[in-house]
């Protein structure tokens, strides 16, 4: 069997950099596919990290989310429109300075009616099974069991769910935490026990469960969720420990990174969400250490030796002792979600080149 099915992950996830457009026009930018899920953040200066989706809907009453705050969705027109190819960008007040867009392929559509305990509730989703990722549009019904269809037809190790007609909190599943915890991602805090969260149950194949959280499961509220399946040699969520030595602890992968999002989860203590991608700023080489938080709205920052990684062929690895909390303080437990520049071996057997 071929090591990956995905030899050339950027036609399922890229980051793009670009100026803002402000005063200028409306732009259209190639990707070479189509995205279903867009993460915009203003790298320059303060700024929401604005969520954006296929299933929500892009263009003049386009829909949008935070990852920094606990908002209610809000209407934004700056993903005009998406094509086969890319997506344009409308000129307004919302696009200044420097600018990112990390950018994921889902795919193919549908609806049906939630599963479970209560009531079956409306839902429509988007899905692209080869990269291991859904969007799930769906009602809460307020009763624990609620089972939710994903459509990746394997078992999600990270789920992210936001209710998008209040004020709310995002919560996430992660694997490594297991079926009875659960995170903010808009928060800096640890780990918490919950069961109302997941109904204390691990996703299947085809469903994940909620139980009557007043996040995950409100009666008639609208809820978003993004869902991934791990995918060897493009996608990978796992956690480490970290070690406290600027000969850091090393993370495998089976893939060179071009994208990662990591959390403290034993400890508030260095909390935030912390963002890396392989085209921002020094991180074009080693070390990586250009970052930014997905649980604030600070500018990116490059914090000297704070956030020193070396992303490798086959993973990353840490080239700091961690001070702070932040990624590899000694005994720390991190979370982490990944995606691939290149898989440390082609389905023909091409190896992936280091840095």
């Amino acid at each position: 069997m071929a090591y990956t099915t995905i030899d050339d992950p950027t036609i399922y996830f890229t980051t793009n950099l670009r100026s803002g457009l402000y005063g200028g026009s409306d732009t259209a930018f190639d990707i070479g596919f189509q995205p279903d899920w867009i993460w915009n953040k203003k790298r320059s200066g303060t700024g929401v990290h604005s969520i954006f989706d296929s299933v929500r809907g892009f263009g003049s009453s386009g829909k949008v989310i935070y990852s920094n705050n606990n908002n209610a969705e809000g209407t934004n027109a700056l993903i005009k429109s998406v094509s086969s190819t890319g997506y344009t960008i409308t000129a307004s007040s919302d696009d200044t300075g420097t600018m990112v867009d990390w950018c994921w392929k889902a795919g193919t559509t549908g609806s049906g009616t939630t599963t479970g305990s209560g009531t079956g509730k409306a839902y429509s989703y988007s899905v692209n099974t080869t990269a291991g990722f859904s969007i799930v549009k769906y009602k809460g019904n307020g009763t624990s069991g609620h089972t939710i269809p994903h459509h990746l037809g394997a078992v999600p190790r990270f789920i992210i769910v936001k209710r998008i007609d209040g004020v709310s909190n995002w919560h996430t599943y992660h694997a490594s935490l297991g079926n009875t915890q659960r995170m903010s991602l808009n928060e800096t805090d640890a780990t918490s026990a919950d069961s109302t969260a997941w109904n204390d149950t691990t996703p299947t194949s085809s469903v994940f469960t909620v139980g009557n959280s007043g996040t995950t499961n409100v009666n008639d509220a609208d809820t978003i969720a993004y869902c991934f399946a791990e995918k060897q040699g493009y996608s990978k969520f796992g956690s480490y420990k970290g070690n406290g030595s600027s000969d850091g602890t090393y993370i495998h992968l089976g893939f060179k990174p071009a994208w990662t999002l990591i959390k403290r989860t034993d400890s508030s203590t260095g909390g935030s969400w912390i963002l890396f991608d392989n085209k921002r700023g020094n991180n074009v080489r080693n070390p990586v250490d250009v970052v930014m938080a997905a649980s604030n709205n600070q500018s990116e920052s490059d914090w000297g030796t704070t956030y020193d990684c070396d992303y490798l062929s086959n993973g990353f690895k840490w080239r700091y002792d961690g001070t702070g909390g932040y990624n590899n303080t000694s005994g720390g437990t991190y979370i982490y979600m990944a995606f691939a520049e290149s898989p440390f071996v082609t389905s023909t057997g091409i190896p992936a080149t280091a840095r």
